[in-house]
């Protein structure tokens, strides 16, 4: 991270920065979706970040401590979750330096592994190859639809739920 960026948690009063950015990027969530994360990051549950680049809210991230997928769920490992920069912003490190904050923040409280998931549909080839690129794999319990597992012979929808889980160690 830079001088020019700076990533900062945010409170109920970033509700209307929030819904701009989502709509900016053709992604609009309601309200609710917000709330329901500001109530949990009430309950210490999660925690969603704000990045500023040179003073303009550049994009937002969610780090959860209590992820709905099962496996992340069992053994404890938090998820980054909703990253999102906005299209004037990209390729400038900035996807990258929340999902390290996200790290530092989960190797503070002793955490050995970090997760994150990616899309299956071309629209995520570029989170695909950067979470590659930053040490992320899958986590080897297949694909999953919504957080929960595919099976063998199912179908389902390629979309934006379609996910395959990935981890990194933070040794």
């Amino acid at each position: 991270m830079t001088a020019k960026q700076i990533i900062r948690k945010t409170t109920r009063k970033d509700l209307a920065a929030l819904l701009d950015m989502t709509a900016m990027m053709r992604n609009a969530k309601d309200a609710t979706y917000f709330e329901v994360n500001f109530d949990e990051q009430d309950k210490g549950l999660r925690e969603i970040f704000i990045m500023e680049h040179e003073g303009k809210n550049a994009g937002y991230c969610i780090l959860n401590w209590n992820p709905k997928y099962g496996y992340f769920r069992t053994a404890e490992i938090p998820e980054t979750q909703d990253l999102n920069v906005l299209p004037d912003f990209r390729r400038k490190g900035l996807a990258t330096a929340m999902i390290a904050h996200c790290e530092n923040l989960a190797k503070a409280k002793g955490k050995r592994l970090m997760g994150i998931s990616v899309g299956l549909h071309g629209g995520f080839g570029v989170a695909q190859i950067l979470y590659a690129k930053l040490g992320y794999i899958p986590d080897g319990q297949g694909i999953t639809y919504d957080r929960k597992m595919v099976s063998s012979g199912e179908f389902r929808a390629v979309d934006d739920n379609l996910c395959l889980m990935m981890v990194k160690s933070l040794k």
